[in-house]
């Protein structure tokens, strides 16, 4: 018969074995904790590269000098209105102010106002000899000459008169199965400084 090792020291042995190998391995494993100091100076490093580029893009930006201008102009395309009513209209607007050509055009809606116009058509009361209340016209005008007034304020052009006006025929469109033609014209308006005229007499000796 054979004697059976009762001796458990070598099973221990091998089980201490075990936990010594896994400890090594855990020990690498563990990272060495972040100090506070290094965070704090790593964010202060990326926030000055970020503002040393903001302070990089505005100094290439260089202000840019405003261009003054001696007049504006405004362009209407493809209005449909008439070409003859608005070169009447055109007529009636010339060598006045923006505001007062605005205010006779709504005046001219409002139906106590008429445009002078060429033609047959029939008199009216007052100094003129005939004319007429267009105003659909009246209203497309009042649009052009409000953002006339805009572009007069942003390029600084100080008491601008309506020195130009004008209206041409746009390009021809038909109805349906081509039976009837619409109306289309351009407009373009031209507004320009006041300039005061000093008349200088020459003395005779």
């Amino acid at each position: 018969m054979t004697e059976k090792n009762l001796n458990p020291q070598p099973k221990e042995n091998k089980a201490m074995q075990k936990q010594a190998k896994l400890k090594t391995v855990d020990e690498k494993n563990v990272k060495a904790p972040i100090k506070k100091e290094e965070t704090k100076t790593e964010v202060k490093n990326e926030e000055t590269k970020e503002t040393t580029k903001l302070e990089t893009k505005k100094e290439d930006k260089k202000p840019q000098k405003k261009v003054k201008k001696e007049f504006v102009v405004v362009n209407g395309i493809n209005l449909h209105i008439s070409r003859k009513i608005s070169s009447d209209v055109c007529r009636f607007i010339k060598n006045k102010t923006i505001d007062k050509a605005i205010a006779d055009l709504e005046q001219v809606i409002a139906m106590k106002k008429a445009v002078p116009m060429r033609g047959e058509i029939p008199h009216r009361k007052g100094k003129i000899m005939a004319g007429r209340f267009p105003g659909k016209v009246a209203k497309a005008f009042i649009i052009l000459l409000k953002s006339l007034k805009g572009n007069a304020t942003n390029h600084d052009v100080e008491e601008p008169i309506i020195s130009e006006a004008f209206a041409s025929k746009g390009p021809k469109t038909m109805g349906r199965g081509g039976r009837t033609e619409k109306k289309r014209t351009h407009v373009t308006i031209i507004a320009r400084e006041r300039k005061e005229k000093v008349q200088t007499k020459e003395k005779k000796k």
